[in-house]
């Protein structure tokens, strides 16, 4: 009995790794990644002195897209192509030579081994009228001539000097992903909370941690931000008149604009709706337990989506679909993430009860949510899992050596990000979805509570 209890555990430990494994090829886009080999670029003119930004730019854009696997730079052929009519097919052999004779670096160099890669960035760059310049061309190494391997070729341009550098390396590096259906994080931004001027604030930076700036300066604490899907509204949670309320920014003025808080001792949590016009929140604007409402984006015409003797907050609507909701209520003990329908009904929990269960962010796609949870730990130490909402198959991202909670996903739908309290500071960083490439993006103060926006550009 034993021996075949032992075989099911094995067996259900087995099904269980698979099924996570799955879920984790589905979101990265597939079991196998397509190989690129990116060459260092030269310039000419003014533009060489900042060759060096543009490279390791253009390069690391690509390997953090998650989209590929890199062909090291160390194994590269020696002569690398500037430009198309460089490359040289070998000439075919002939009664007194076997093997065909090379005229010049040619696609199957790096489509052979030791690269075996299936494409080819490069070009070069130069000045004009005072501006940073890029050709740049991507190839698919495996295809038999030139017509039919170049994918892109196209002239960039960018103003002299290391910010142009790497606008050229980014927009160049979207062209590439848009090749593969994917999308560049190139003026996304990141809104989340900092302490580092003595208070809680807003702060935002861009999607690799640089350009960091305050967004409030209330002096207070102000918490829990959440932006609209146009990018042009953030919306937070502020002690600025005593009890907590939501406040609403412009992103664009960086003002203030109307937002008609329900009297109540809590109005917190907000979530826009996937068309920017309505706003979701918790508020104890009935008295007793905070529960879910709903409202126009300015605040008017209230509506109540939960009625229940708990604490519900953080309401978080499926961006796909606009209509299923989930949430974090405390109706069946320790905080559990639930999901219902845009009206308040059809209930489910969706965490097994297991642990404390919060900060549910959707998927682009509508498909998965990232959560943080304590299952297996004492409460109050998280970890981030991802769950595929129709299945329930779970997989966790982060283990241990410190407190992860805030999950958020990327409009690529490829990355996260998320918070983590190691010893005694909390900052926040990023991961791909299946918890490679952690990059720290915060360093001064404590950071926390973070939202991936889109552009506004």
């Amino acid at each position: 009995m034993k021996k075949l209890l032992l075989v099911l555990s094995l067996s259900g430990s087995a099904l269980l790794m698979a099924q996570s494994r799955d879920m984790l090829i589905e979101l990265m886009g597939g079991n196998k990644k397509p190989i690129i080999a990116v060459p260092d670029f030269r310039g000419s003119g003014d533009a060489q002195k900042f060759m060096g930004t543009f490279n390791q730019t253009l390069f690391s854009e690509l390997q953090g897209s998650g989209r590929f696997d890199m062909s090291p730079k160390s194994i590269y052929p020696l002569q690398v192509p500037q430009q198309p009519s460089e490359l040289k097919p070998p000439s075919t052999p002939t009664a007194g030579r076997r093997t065909p004779a090379s005229n010049g670096p040619w696609l199957t160099d790096w489509s052979g081994a030791p690269v075996n890669a299936n494409y080819l960035a490069f070009g070069y760059a130069g000045t004009q009228n005072n501006q940073f310049v890029l050709y740049g061309w991507l190839f698919n190494v495996t295809q038999p001539d030139i017509t039919s391997a170049q994918l892109i070729g196209k002239i960039y341009f960018g103003p002299m000097d290391e910010n142009g550098a790497k606008k050229v390396a980014r927009d160049f590096a979207a062209d590439i992903l848009q090749q593969f259906g994917a999308k560049s994080l190139a003026g996304s931004k990141v809104f989340f909370v900092s302490d580092r001027t003595g208070n809680k604030e807003i702060w935002s930076m861009d999607y690799d941690g640089g350009n960091q700036k305050p967004v409030t300066s209330y002096h207070s604490i102000s918490t829990m931000p959440a932006v609209s899907p146009d990018g042009q509204k953030v919306a937070f949670t502020s002690y600025l008149k005593g009890t907590p309320g939501i406040v609403v920014h412009s992103t664009e003025t960086g003002r203030r604009v109307p937002f008609y808080n329900q009297v109540a001792s809590l109005n917190a949590t907000p979530e826009f709706t996937p068309d920017g016009k309505n706003l979701l929140f918790s508020s104890t604007a009935a008295g007793g337990y905070a529960q879910l409402y709903e409202t126009n984006v300015d605040g008017s015409n209230l509506r109540r989506l939960s009625s229940v003797r708990a604490i519900d907050i953080e309401p978080k609507v499926n961006p796909k679909t606009g209509q299923d909701i989930v949430f974090v209520s405390g109706r069946g003990g320790l905080p559990q993430l639930y999901k219902m329908n845009s009206d308040g009904a059809d209930i489910v929990r969706l965490t097994n009860g297991e642990g404390e269960a919060v900060n549910p962010s959707w998927h682009p796609e509508g498909k998965f949510i990232a959560f943080a949870w304590t299952r297996g730990f004492e409460p109050g130490n998280y970890n981030i899992f991802i769950m595929d909402v129709s299945t329930r198959e779970i997989v966790q991202l982060t283990h241990g050596a410190g407190r992860h909670e805030n999950p958020y996903w990327a409009p690529d739908g490829l990355h996260i990000v998320y918070s983590s309290k190691i010893g005694r500071t909390t900052h926040i960083y990023t991961m791909l979805a299946d918890g490679s490439q952690i990059q720290q993006l915060t360093t001064q103060g404590n950071n926390m509570q973070p939202v991936w926006a889109k552009g506004t550009n």
